[in-house]
C-alpha cells in the first residue's frame, strides 16, 4: 500500500473554447456577407422631376444640369450662404442625374463659404415624404 497521491492532472486552457467561439463567428459572418445583397443594387435616387411636392424653402435645389434654385429663382452658392441664418446650415435637395463630382464641390463651396453644416435632402417610401440626411 502507497500513501503517495496520485499525480494531478493539469487542467485545460479555457481560451481553446474561447478561440473556437471567435473562429465560428468569423466563419458566419464572412458567409453571412457573401450572401447579403450589395447595397448598389436598387439604389432610387431623388430625382426632382418626379417629385409632387414642393422643396423646402430653405433647400438649395441642384439641378440635373447643375444649376442651382433657391425659392424658384435661379441662383449661385455665395447667394444662397448669404439667405442662412444662424447656424448656418445649408440644405440640398439635388437632382438623381448630378454627378457626384458636382454635388461634392457644391458641397465644399458651401463649406467654404462658412456652412457649419451640410444636409442632403431626398425622398423615403413614397415622393410626398422629403426627408433630410445629414452629412458631416
Amino acid at each position: 500500500m502507497s500513501l503517495v497521491p496520485p499525480p494531478t492532472r493539469a487542467k485545460g486552457e479555457p481560451t481553446i473554447g474561447l478561440i473556437n467561439v471567435v473562429f465560428l463567428m468569423l466563419i458566419f459572418f464572412l458567409i453571412a456577407g457573401s450572401i447579403a445583397p450589395s447595397p448598389g443594387d436598387g439604389i432610387a435616387l431623388v430625382r426632382i422631376a418626379d417629385l409632387d411636392v414642393q422643396a423646402p424653402p430653405e433647400a438649395l435645389v441642384l439641378m440635373e444640369d447643375g444649376t442651382l434654385r433657391h425659392g424658384g429663382a435661379e441662383t449661385d452658392a455665395e447667394a444662397y450662404l448669404a439667405t442662412l441664418s444662424e447656424p448656418r446650415v445649408a440644405r440640398i435637395l439635388p437632382d438623381r442625374s448630378v454627378s457626384a463630382a458636382t454635388l461634392v464641390a457644391l458641397a465644399s463651396t458651401l463649406s467654404a463659404g462658412g456652412a457649419e453644416r451640410i444636409v442632403l435632402l431626398g425622398e423615403r417610401g413614397q415622393p410626398e415624404a422629403v426627408t433630410e440626411v445629414g452629412v458631416e
